[in-house]
């Protein structure tokens, strides 16, 4: 049985409610801030799984959507980017910065070295590395889905939906206690007063989402799509490209940033509302369509180069983000979030740091840093790290 584009966006819908249903349900999911799409759409491909074996059912969907879902979320992480924010960072923003550059060119190279030694293709390693870990989910299918059609790389989607799973939880364990020992060893302290809180400064009125601040955003994104998709068509093939996606991506940060030159005003909200939809219904599509038998098939070699990764994670963060963000306890709190970072999510990241502040003391520069380079820059970063690897010789492109 096939669904069509309606049918299977409204079952799409139906894995998000369940998802978000179990989540509540199982506060260990919610803890280590597995997304619901992820916790619905693993249930019903496992439901799928034992119907198809015992059974043979076989349901198909039409990811007519898809794309177009994927882009419209890019487009809004562009949007999101206000640069103008950027200030309120300091010196710390700018070494923390630095700190996460290098380390993405380690960890890509870790992947792929790690799938080449276990006879993977070395694109499994970068799917295996800053793509799912720092990226993401959404990064991880985007990328997993273009290296599926231009490389044919089988079970490809499986391994970057997993590995991003897995990172959550791994950069969830691992942050806490990474910081709670440089604090015991370096007897540092907590600074006093509360943890400080970005000023967003939303262009329109945040208390709310309407359709006056909605409809602006929802434009500016599709004209981030639409400029995106014209422009990959148009550079084509070459020695460097870029994916659609990311084009999209930057086009909604020209937008956000220039806009402002022709009096155009977009709401925070509305903007992370666009986000999460379009990326949570990519999820849930992707999740239903998952082979559960190829995610078993890959479970050694892909635990095998999450373990190898933490391992890294754990070493840089001790030794050079502690060290060059400043060895104190800001410091140790950023270490934490590092791990968030690099293993999992911003929000894996802020929730590792909320861990310690709760009992160790705020970190008020901590609160304003990392939330910033969530937002947006950690994504730009690994966009331009990730271009480099693919166009080195026998990566593809």
């Amino acid at each position: 049985m096939t669904l069509q584009p309606v049918e299977t966006l409204l079952a799409a819908l139906l894995v998000l409610l369940l998802g978000r249903g179990v989540n509540r349900l199982v506060p260990l999911l919610a803890r280590y801030n597995i997304p619901e799409p992820i916790t619905g759409g693993l249930l019903f491909a496992c439901v799928m799984a034992v119907l198809g074996a015992s059974l043979g059912w076989q349901i198909s969907f039409d990811v007519t959507l898809k794309p177009v879902l994927l882009l419209t979320f890019f487009a809004a992480v562009g949007l999101s980017a206000n640069l103008g924010l950027l200030r309120q960072g300091g010196k710390r923003l700018l070494l923390f910065v630095l700190v996460l550059i290098p380390f993405l060119f380690l960890q890509n190279t870790l992947g792929v070295l790690l799938a080449w030694g276990l006879d993977l293709h070395p694109l499994m390693g970068l799917v295996g590395g800053s793509i799912t870990l720092v990226g993401g989910h959404g990064t991880g299918a985007a990328y997993a889905e273009r290296f599926a059609e231009v490389h044919n790389i089988q079970s490809i989607m499986e391994l970057a939906m997993t590995a991003a799973t897995l990172g959550l939880v791994l950069g969830g364990i691992a942050g806490g206690p990474l910081a709670q020992w440089l604090i015991k060893r370096h007897q540092l302290a907590g600074a006093d007063g509360k943890a400080a809180e970005i000023s967003h400064s939303s262009d329109g009125d945040a208390d709310s989402v309407r359709a006056g601040n909605f409809v602006p955003v929802l434009a500016a994104t599709l004209l981030a799509v639409l400029a995106g998709q014209a422009t990959a068509e148009w550079i084509g093939e070459g020695t460097i490209t870029l994916p659609s996606f990311l084009w999209c991506l930057l086009y909604g940060v020209l937008i956000r940033n220039l806009g402002h030159f022709v009096g155009l005003r977009l709401n925070d909200d509305a903007i992370e509302l666009v986000s999460s939809v379009n990326l949570s219904l990519f999820l849930a599509i992707t999740m239903m369509a998952l082979s559960l038998a190829s995610v078993f098939s890959l479970a050694g070699p892909l635990m095998l180069i999450l373990l190898g990764q933490l391992l890294l994670v754990l070493i840089y963060g001790a030794l050079v983000t502690y060290r060059w963000t400043g060895r104190d306890y800001e410091s140790a709190v950023m270490s934490a979030a590092f791990c968030g970072f690099a293993m999992g999510a911003t929000a894996t990241a802020i929730a590792n740091m909320q861990a310690i502040t709760q009992r160790y003391g705020p970190s008020p520069q901590a609160f304003v840093v990392v939330p910033l380079v969530g937002a947006f820059l950690i994504d730009l970063l690994n966009a331009l790290v990730l271009t480099g690897f693919l166009s080195l010789p026998g990566m593809g492109s």
